[in-house]
């Protein structure tokens, strides 16, 4: 099924707008736990399926592939149960290279390791 895409100067506009649309962060594990940042609002989901989405609002799904792949399987999951969804074109990395909005999240911090541990 083909997905809907949404370019990052349109997202801004939305988001901006009296009706933003709803942002799901549909990144794979490891690119999320190891980032520090989320786009504004967004909601985390995996490929399971989603938390309780409102289903008046539009939702904008994103991942950190530039060719969306993810962020397009998570979409048509939600377009086949009847939310109105897209992707987002060039995914985070293309939000972050244009400097826009972005919030801060834990990333897991990483532990000592034992003594002895690194040697050869």
């Amino acid at each position: 099924m083909p997905v809907p895409r949404v370019t990052k100067e349109d997202l801004k506009l939305r988001l901006d707008s009296a009706t933003p649309p709803v942002l799901v962060d549909a990144r794979l594990k490891y690119p999320f736990e190891h980032s520090t940042v989320k786009l504004p609002g967004a909601l985390r989901i995996g490929h399971d399926g989603p938390a309780t989405l409102p289903r008046d609002r539009d939702v904008v799904v994103y991942d950190s592939d530039p060719n969306e792949l993810a962020s397009s399987e998570v979409a048509a999951q939600l377009i086949r149960q009847g939310f109105k969804a897209a992707a987002l074109q060039g995914g985070i990395g293309d939000w972050l290279a244009a400097n826009l909005p972005t919030e801060t999240k834990e990333a897991p911090k990483q532990t000592t390791p034992e003594p002895g541990a690194l040697k050869g």
